[in-house]
Formats: C-alpha cells, structure tokens, sequence
C-alpha cells in the first residue's frame, strides 16, 4: 500500500518538470522604443489611507508621459480615510478618484475600468510599490506584441524568521508556476496585483467573473480568455514590470489570504487547471499520509524518505530557477524546511477553507512544495 501512495505522486513529477521546462523558455523583455499607447491604471482599494500614499507617489514618478497616462483609484466602501488621502494627490498628476457604484473588488475595477479611458489597462493593489519605469515597461510590450492578456512579475517582501521566508518561497513558487504555465501556453493562475489588458478585452469577459463570488477578479478573467481560441495570454518577464507586495503582517492574515485563494477552486471550469490542482493535492495528501504513517512504523520511513525526494527534485528547479530570475537566491536556504512543512500547511488551509463562506470571502493550491 505504502509503495502505492509512492507511484501516486508520478503524474506530479511529470507535471512540474514540464512547467519547469517552461521557465527554461523565459527571455527578459528590453523595450527598443518608448510606447506611445493610452495607459489607465485602476486601483480597487478599501482601507488603504496608510498604503496610499507610497503606491500614488510610485505613480507620480513614472517615466510616461503624463498626456498618455491616467490614474483611477475606486474606493471600494472604506471606513477610513482612504477617499479623501486618494484626493489630496489630484493636483499631482491626471486622477480621478471614484466611489465604487457596488460592493466588492470586482466592481470596484469595473467601476474604474468604465470610468477609463485608456487602450491598456493596468491593474495592481493599493499596498504595492512599484519602479518608475513599470508603466513603460508593461506598454512598451504590450505594442511589441499585442497580446489579450499580460501577465506581469510580483515580488513579496518583509517576511523575518521561519515564516516569513515561508511565505516568501510560497509566493515564489506560485509565480514560477505562473510564468511556466504561461510561456507553455498554458497558463493556470495570475495576479491581479500586476496585470494588463485591453478594453475590449475586458469587456468582452467581464461578465463572467462570477460575481457571487467575493474574489477572482484575475483568474476568472485569465480563465474566460482561455476560452476563446486565437487568444494570446503572455507572461511579461522584466526587473522593470515587476511591482512589490507586503508579505501578510500576521500568520493569521496569511492563513485567512490562503483561504480565500484556494476556497474558489470548486469553480474553475479551465480543465488544465483542474487537472494541476488534482494533481498536486494528491500528491500532498500521499506525501502527508506517510510521513503519518512513517510515525507509527518505522517499515514506512524509506518510502516517506523516496517521496521526498523524488518531489523535492522538481520543486527545487522550478524555485532554484525563480528565486534566480527574482534575485532571492538566500531564500533557498530554507527550501528543505520549507518541503517538511508545505503539505501540512496545505492541508490546513484546506481543511480551514471547508469551514467559510465563499460566497462571501472568496487556487487549489500552489502546485510546488514550499
């Protein structure tokens, strides 16, 4: 049996090392022109008075110029003071803050998104920074290739000790499997906190968001265009797109930002991404049963022993790889410990996810043991 649940974890190993054989296709992106396209950055946000001001002043520094670029920040029903510090940056340069015509984040970005007026749309969150040459860098790729959909790099910072460099890896993990996915053409997960697209793109999928479900504003977008044949779904890989997000100040707020990512998984509808998610929960779960196992009977040691290995091996190119290309190589110090954890983690998130309303708070999750 023990030597059963060990062949289980194959489809896995299969998996990653494709996705790795992605990563391996990546060139960094070097504009050869300034863009000369309409840019809207729309930013969502609900009790952000504190971040505000560090994102908006990133925005007031960029290298574009300010006759092509318009800024809309949608207070999305703070109780804060978030309209009014967003306001007090309207003499700086082109901003419109608006009050969001619903509830929640997705139509906090429709709202701003129909307020716009830009070709190119550029999401990202209210607690992200970003370099001065992130708006060019996006638009000057954008013109290169006319893609749909542009998936753009996201670093997480300030995590200290075990968990925060736990989380660090995590994040990491997810957008090796973002970018590999996407250069496979294949993509299964993004982030709204750095991503681009058309108008028409977003109007044309808009609709199906599933807007009974709190979350989801960027895989339900990414799933949609998936969808439609002939669509082009690019991954951006550039120091200069990337933008920077605050690691969650608490393992508390961790564990809850988890939850919401993995609670929607029920409604995908990209079979790709099911298959993934299928995959690697039950990689974990035959991971995490014999290290139980291995407990209470010692004859299961070396299979546990094997598994990890054998899962390690992937998992180590694909972070080796991204922690490289995101110039995070200290990170790797903690990968084996990392490994030890990641399935207990997972199914933690799992089982806490069962008990909350996604309807509410609202994927599977990250295929890569950190």
């Amino acid at each position: 049996m023990h030597w059963f649940l060990a062949i289980l974890i194959l489809p896995y190993l299969v998996l990653i090392l494709i996705i790795y054989k992605g990563l391996l296709k990546i060139k960094p992106f070097t504009p050869a022109s300034p863009a000369s396209i309409k840019v809207s950055v729309v930013i969502a946000c609900r009790n952000e008075q504190d971040n505000l001001p560090k994102i908006l002043r990133d925005l007031d520094n960029q290298e574009y110029l300010t006759s092509l670029l318009e800024i809309i920040i949608v207070d999305d029903n703070s109780s804060d003071g978030t309209f009014n510090v967003a306001s007090s940056f309207r003499n700086k340069f082109r901003l419109t803050v608006l009050k969001n015509t619903g509830t929640g984040k997705k139509q906090a970005l429709r709202t701003g998104i129909h307020a716009s007026s830009g070709d190119l749309i550029i999401t990202t969150d209210a607690d992200c920074r970003a370099g001065k040459r992130w708006i060019a860098a996006i638009a000057s790729f954008y013109e290169r290739n006319k893609p749909d959909l542009i998936l753009c790099p996201v670093r997480s910072e300030g995590g200290t000790g075990f968990f925060g460099q736990f989380a660090e890896l995590e994040f990491l993990s997810l957008q090796g499997i973002t970018a590999g996915t996407a250069l496979l053409k294949k993509a299964v997960m993004c982030n709204g906190a750095n991503l681009s697209f058309t108008r028409e793109t977003y109007d044309k999928h808009s609709p199906y968001l599933h807007d009974e479900i709190a979350s989801g504003d960027d895989i339900f977008l990414l799933h949609s265009i998936k969808k439609v044949a002939g669509t082009n779904i690019e991954w951006l890989e550039s120091e200069e797109a990337m933008v920077l997000t605050a690691i969650p100040g608490s393992l508390k707020k961790f564990l809850r930002q988890r939850k919401r990512w993995i609670s929607k998984w029920t409604d995908y509808k990209d079979s790709f991404t099911i298959s993934v998610g299928i995959v690697t929960f039950v990689t974990i779960l035959a991971q995490s049963a014999l290290c139980v196992a291995s407990l209470t009977n010692i004859r299961f040691l070396t299979v546990t022993t094997l598994v990890f290995i054998l899962k390690s091996i992937p998992d180590y190119l694909v972070l080796k790889n991204t922690t490289s290309r995101y110039s995070c190589n200290r990170l790797m110090k903690w990968f084996i410990p990392s490994q030890l954890v990641y399935p207990f983690y997972v199914i933690t998130v799992a089982v806490i996810s069962l008990f909350g309303n996604k309807k509410n708070e609202v994927s599977f999750p990250s295929p890569k043991g950190t």
